[in-house]
């Protein structure tokens, strides 16, 4: 019998780890997804590659090829041969906590923030198989903070989520949640819940935004549709508030995405420094060129316009101060992007799902080329514009090697059939597959 010295037992156990320690590392790196395309839209190019490689290993790029690679019995193979393959796309303004009913008005009342969760994760799913890889989530009651925290600990399928949290908004202002309720039901908000009337309160709710862990700043700086209130389009901050906003925002590491239809509420956030103007319905070519100087975004959420504007015409569907809304103002986001971007302002994708069914997102890109824009230049703002605006240009938002992967495919060529964007086959997600059919 041979004993071993306590000496010579740690050696021994200390060399076994490093050798299993060493195997494991050689089969991890041994292990790539190797993905055959038969067409490629890189999101930064307006050329179509044909038959082209991506190899993924883990959750990144490793390389693209030209040809079909041939794998070792290693790898696993993923053959899109016949697809186009593109960068996950990206939605800048979506509403992942709700969506659209008849009922919704009540839901405020008998919702509790667990059946808003449950909910919530569905929707996050539905986006995610349609396409959506990463998605920025502009206001809500806060569970969306926690759902873009389960999504990433893997607890719940979802795109990526950059998320504001709640909205900012004044009393009685659009994303005011006791706007048409009876005096007393629910307390009045105060800026820890987002709503703001002096510049002091603008800059304390933004610190509590920062406080509950939110990514960036919602507001909405005028009137609404979907407000249960009159005005649509009116300015509801003040400059000295805004400004309280934007520079409280810039402190704390966040950019400021701005709901407004009218024209001068808009001016007033385009001035202060805000990055995005979302709808911007009501857009003038004073506004645009103002926008261009200043180098905001332009967000028109036509899909959102060209929904809603439907939705007025079922007797009973909205209450009977949105409904006269929905049907003058809806109509106008297409004709306001045409404008925008005639005049050169920086446009950027997003659609304002859940005021429509999650999992249309992919609609907006036919709206946008019914307004003018090149097929090829939609998917490019859908990816990489749209990371530029998260300042995730350098991991998100084009197929290069050393980013992301993560892929979208449709059977159709874009170019010629727009509407085959809205039937997605093939979604990886930091290369993980989520769907391929």
């Amino acid at each position: 019998m041979v004993f071993l010295s306590p000496n010579n037992f740690l050696y021994m156990k200390r060399n076994l780890i490093l050798f299993f320690l060493l195997v494991i590392s050689i089969l991890t790196q041994a292990q790539r997804t190797i993905i055959h395309c038969g067409h490629l839209i890189d999101g930064k190019s307006n050329e179509v590659f044909s038959q082209s490689t991506i190899i993924v290993e883990g959750n990144k790029i490793a390389s693209i090829t030209k040809g079909f690679l041939k794998p070792s019995k290693e790898d696993k193979l993923i053959d899109l041969s016949r697809k186009f393959v593109m960068p996950g796309w990206i939605d800048l303004h979506v509403h992942l906590e709700s969506e659209t009913s008849k009922d919704q008005a009540a839901r405020r009342y008998t919702a509790t923030e667990a059946d808003i969760a449950f909910m919530s994760t569905v929707y996050a799913k539905r986006t995610l198989l349609a396409g959506f890889t990463t998605v920025r989530d502009l206001g809500g009651t806060g569970v969306n903070i926690s759902l873009r925290n389960a999504i990433n600990q893997g607890i719940v399928i979802g795109p990526r989520v950059f998320t504001s949290g709640r909205t900012i908004a004044t009393t009685g202002g659009h994303g005011d949640p006791t706007n048409n309720s009876r005096r007393g039901l629910l307390p009045d908000p105060t800026a820890s819940e987002g709503i703001i009337n002096s510049e002091e309160d603008a800059r304390k709710a933004v610190r509590q935004r920062y406080k509950d862990g939110a990514d960036l700043i919602k507001i909405t700086a005028t009137g609404g549709v979907l407000s249960i209130a009159r005005d649509a389009s009116g300015p509801q901050f003040t400059d000295d508030e805004l400004r309280g906003i934007v520079e409280t925002a810039k402190d704390y590491g966040m950019h400021v995405a701005v709901h407004a239809i009218g024209e001068e509420g808009a001016r007033r956030a385009v001035e202060a420094g805000v990055t995005t103007i979302e709808h911007g319905s009501l857009m003038t070519e004073k506004l645009a060129d103002l926008m261009k100087q200043k180098g905001t975004y332009h967000i028109a959420t036509i899909t959102a316009g060209e929904s809603i504007s439907a939705l007025a015409k079922i007797p009973g569907y909205y209450h009977p101060l949105v409904a006269p809304k929905a049907l003058q103002i809806g109509p106008q986001d297409k004709a306001a992007f045409a404008l925008a971007y005639k005049r050169g302002v920086k446009m950027a994708f997003g659609t304002d799902a859940g005021v429509f069914p999650h999992g249309e997102n992919a609609r907006e890109f036919a709206y946008m080329v019914e307004a003018g824009m090149p097929v090829m230049e939609t998917i490019q703002i859908a990816t990489m514009t749209n990371a530029t605006v998260l300042g995730m240009e350098d991991k998100i938002g084009s197929i290069e090697a050393g980013k992301v992967a993560d892929l979208v495919a449709v059977n159709d060529d874009p170019t010629k059939n727009i509407k085959t964007m809205e039937k997605v086959t093939f979604v990886m997600k930091d290369g993980v597959v989520y769907k391929n059919e």
